[in-house]
């Protein structure tokens, strides 16, 4: 729709997109009495923006009221206000205005998610984790798939794409964060220190984790790898086993603009027919290796038999 010149454009507030606006008051709720949620997938961290928080709630209190639900023996889960909860802790503050509404572990983790996925600058982790909880919470919500649905991946797919509705994320996109967790964390944390790709560590999500642990040594003590390297590594993985050597070796080798090395050998069996077989293994080496010498000073435009004076 079309605004008109000089129009204001409205736009959704927290309390709208939790459903609060015009519905429920808020009342003073005793801090002690608030529980982190479980397994809560953003971090609260004392950065410059804490101190922005903590400065406005200073000046102005704390405006919008935090979201929470009963759990018990008067004590309640935080849905949506971590961040001001934690600013209202640190400035020795006892009670928050909250509004209380009873919701299920499903609902409770749909509003969580749906409430702090549109802040700026999110961890890749963070959101690998919250689009993984809403997933699953939405599957649930929704029930098996019926008949009508052609498959359970087209049921999987629809379900990614309502996840990712609120951010404009595609269902392809969600599902690549989602695989995320399938990180170890040591891997995850360089995910988010960048110092590996996002397209990269989709690919190694797919690896064993004991070989994600290979991974993580090499990375800190080389750096980056390239997705070439890995997806050299899950084709290497689907044929069998890998050792911690071989995949060192296989990576070195794959380095971008690298020649890969080759390795070549010679059974006893074969060498043997060209020395008497009197010979030692020490013998045969000794004269392989002078006539390697003769045929590399051959090349360079010597006479190896010239001698000296």
């Amino acid at each position: 729709m079309k605004t008109r010149a000089g129009q204001k454009i409205r736009l959704t507030s927290v309390e709208e997109l939790l459903g609060v606006a015009n519905e429920e008051s808020a009342m003073d709720l005793e801090i002690a009495k608030i529980r982190p949620f479980k397994d809560h997938p953003f971090k609260v961290l004392d950065d410059e923006k804490m101190q922005d928080l903590m400065e406005s709630i200073r000046i102005n209190g704390i405006l919008s009221p935090v979201l929470v639900r009963p759990i018990g023996n008067d004590t309640y889960e935080m849905v949506s206000g971590h961040r001001r909860m934690h600013a209202a802790m640190i400035l020795g503050m006892d009670t928050v205005p909250a509004i209380i509404r009873e919701m299920t572990d499903d609902e409770a983790v749909v509003k969580m998610v749906d409430a702090n996925i549109q802040r700026e600058e999110l961890l890749p982790s963070e959101k690998a984790f919250a689009y993984k909880m809403k997933f699953e919470a939405m599957k649930r919500q929704m029930g098996r798939p019926s008949k009508e649905k052609s498959t359970q991946i087209g049921w999987t797919f629809e379900t990614a794409e309502l996840v990712g509705k609120e951010t404009g994320e595609s269902k392809n996109q969600v599902r690549r964060y989602i695989r995320l967790t399938e990180l170890i964390p040591e891997l995850l944390d360089y995910v988010d220190q960048k110092r590996i790709q996002f397209t990269v560590a989709v690919e190694i999500s797919y690896i064993d984790r004991e070989v994600q642990k290979w991974l993580f040594e090499y990375i800190k003590d080389n750096g980056v790898v390239k997705l070439n390297q890995i997806t050299l590594l899950r084709t290497q993985l689907q044929t069998g086993a890998i050792t911690q050597t071989k995949m060192i070796a296989l990576l070195n080798d794959s380095q971008p603009g690298k020649t890969p090395s080759s390795k070549l050998t010679f059974s006893e069996k074969k060498l043997r027919e060209y020395f008497p077989a009197t010979f030692t293994t020490a013998e045969m080496r000794g004269v392989i290796e002078e006539l390697l010498q003769q045929w590399k000073q051959s090349q360079a435009g010597e006479d190896p038999y010239e001698e000296e004076v």
